[in-house]
């Protein structure tokens, strides 16, 4: 378990270095990323969950959000090479589960919502499922227990409240996708970096803008026929 637990913090490390271009070394990360301060006490914290310490584990997990600014609830379940890029105002919540090489930049919630079975009880699962190879922007609200695929991309202040399919990218409130999808890339690409991304509503507003413009000139010009 500690051999498994360091391998993972040395992703997270080396997630930070290769996807922050402002840390340039493992000693960096490892002082400066409060991101990753973060999620080696989660790691921490998560294992102590397991073993049923769960106050202690809570006790821990305010410490650092209190130190951080970033509250994740040791009951979630994060993959490998996890980044959180600033972090502050970031909250993951307990039945959160989260897959490999997944950024989140700051004030991102994976919040939950209260659902109810056929028979009227709570059910447990109360957040979202997020795949491999995930950018959340910043301010994203992703909320509930849905389910986001691989390689999405959600845009800065989105609200996510349905399931997103692999490959695409959303944006909005609530969320919808764009018109141009991620093209299937290993490599790390911010979100903000896709400049062709196009917005559907947005282009639909301006082309109704564009009509009005069009029937306004018009009219003038019937007026001054008359």
């Amino acid at each position: 378990m500690k051999r498994k637990n360091k391998s993972l913090i040395l992703e997270d490390l080396d997630a930070v270095i290769s996807r922050d271009p402002a840390t340039s070394s493992r000693t960096a990360a490892a002082l400066f990323s409060s991101g990753f301060h973060a999620i080696c006490c989660y790691r921490f914290t998560h294992w102590l969950w397991q073993k049923n310490f769960k106050y202690t584990a809570r006790f821990l997990s305010q410490t650092a959000r209190f130190l951080t600014g970033i509250e994740i609830h040791p009951g979630a379940t994060i993959g490998s090479g996890f980044f959180i890029d600033h972090g502050m105002g970031v909250v993951i919540g307990e039945t959160s589960e989260i897959g490999n090489n997944v950024t989140l930049y700051h004030d991102v919630t994976l919040g939950g919502t209260t659902v109810f079975d056929k028979n009227g009880k709570v059910m447990s699962k109360r957040h979202p499922t997020i795949g491999n190879n995930v950018i959340i922007g910043s301010g994203a609200q992703v909320l509930g227990p849905i389910k986001i695929g691989n390689n999405v991309k959600i845009g800065s202040n989105a609200v996510v409240v349905k399931d997103v399919a692999s490959n695409q990218t959303v944006v909005g409130v609530p969320a919808h996708k764009t018109f141009k999808q991620p093209e299937k890339d290993k490599s790390f690409k911010a979100y903000a970096v896709d400049k062709d991304i196009s917005d559907p509503i947005t282009d639909e507003i301006k082309n109704l803008q564009q009509q009005i413009k069009t029937l306004q000139e018009e009219l003038e010009k019937l007026k001054m026929k008359q």
